[in-house]
């Protein structure tokens, strides 16, 4: 009998090895090229220029970056899409605008600059945060007001802040950021670290005041800040013809140069930025205007329908798609199978399923966290009740 067990043992261990290779050839599939081998690629439309050269429509990259490009794009349009389920299911609050169909601009400029650079932004800020480095627990947990939170829960939506990665917000009041930016820029010219500031904001913030009054010191005193107006063609629902005199935004500097950008491309906004770095390090301020579109509404509050006909939502992504460029792009050179590009949203699915998930069991702030990041630590400011002769709390 303990032979025959033997013998049994020996011939199912044989069948196994046998096997091996077989179920090594069905499991086998061709790793997602990494290669970072140049590839020459031309952008979708030429710059258009106004008192500047215009950079070159051929745009060096490798896999590995439009790789990296497909997966950062579909990451950011996948939290978008589940940031406006949790706000449906009133798990975010407040103000939420969300920026799918935009997340070209994000990416290509990440790809051009280092972390030294420093970005500052308006309120449509979830995915410049991720382009920067930020976690998608992060993420969730700050637009669901809980202690991970990249501003511990306290910002929300529109106040994401990364300082680690000289990531500057998130800004709730229209077109504030622009002079904070340039007040960043006058900081590296000062310390002389050889980086620049990109200071973004919307069309609907292009007529705003104190952005010339920020533009015309950063001139006068040669700043390395580079404006970027994210041209999504509507400010809440107000259309920019109708908003906007003169709506080529990036002719508004007069006398600072400015470039027009396809903002739905990837590497031409790569390769824009590329171009207003150099020129703002020797130069001074440049203005980019990249021509994006939201497939959202200015906010949650807005369907997005009003105002514009989902005939138009559904052209633009069916003709100027920035995820769907670069996967037309990746098939068209046999980087990758369709199938692995749709292996590599599967894991992104779960990636922000998970993020969720954790989101929800981390705690709200202490009530102490009310206290903080208003006064400066140290000075034993007192908080008095009503009556001001109770003394409540002494602040840290």
């Amino acid at each position: 009998m303990a032979l025959s067990r033997l013998a049994s043992s020996s011939s199912s261990s044989r069948s196994a090895d046998l096997l091996k290779p077989l179920c090594s050839a069905i499991s086998l599939r061709r790793p997602i090229s990494t290669d970072t081998t140049p590839i020459t690629v031309e952008t979708s439309v030429p710059f258009t220029s106004h008192q500047c050269d215009t950079p070159s429509r051929s745009v060096q990259t490798n896999a590995k970056e439009l790789l990296t490009f497909f997966r950062d794009m579909a990451l950011m349009r996948r939290m978008e899409i589940a940031a406006d389920s949790l706000y449906k299911a009133k798990l975010i609050r407040g103000f939420c605008h969300l920026y799918d169909g935009q997340e070209a601009v994000a990416v290509g400029m990440e790809a051009s600059i280092t972390k030294k650079d420093c970005i500052i932004t308006a309120y449509r800020d979830h995915c410049t945060f991720v382009a920067r480095g930020g976690t998608l627990l992060e993420v969730f947990a700050e637009l669901m007001g809980r202690q991970a939170g990249c501003s511990r829960g306290k910002g929300g939506s529109m106040h994401f802040y990364k300082k680690d990665s000289n990531f500057y917000g998130g800004h709730g009041i229209v077109g504030a950021q622009v002079p904070l930016g340039c007040g960043l820029a006058f900081a590296q010219k000062y310390s002389k670290d050889e980086a620049v500031t990109f200071a973004l904001y919307g069309d609907g913030a292009a007529n705003q005041g104190q952005l010339f009054e920020a533009l015309n010191i950063s001139a006068l005193w040669d700043l390395p800040a580079i404006l970027v107006c994210e041209n999504n063609h509507y400010g809440m629902g107000t259309a920019e013809w109708r908003a906007a005199k003169s709506p080529a935004y990036y002719k508004r500097g007069d006398y600072a140069p400015g470039l027009k950008v396809d903002g739905m491309d990837a590497l031409a906004v790569k390769q824009a930025c590329t171009f207003a770095k150099e020129h703002a390090l020797k130069n001074g301020p440049i203005i980019l205007e990249m021509d994006t579109y939201r497939y959202h509404g200015h906010s949650m509050s807005d369907p997005g329908s009003t105002y514009r006909t989902r005939d138009e939502i559904t052209g633009v992504r069916q003709e100027r798609d920035p995820v769907e460029r670069i996967r037309k792009l990746i098939l068209s050179h046999d980087l990758a199978t369709e199938k692995e590009l749709k292996d590599i949203e599967k894991e992104i699915r779960k990636e922000v399923d998970d993020a969720i998930a954790q989101a929800k069991e981390n705690p709200l702030p202490e009530s102490s966290e009310l206290f903080t990041n208003v006064y400066a630590k140290g000075l034993g400011v007192e908080s008095f009740g009503a009556d001001r002769k109770e003394v409540r709390a002494v602040l840290p």
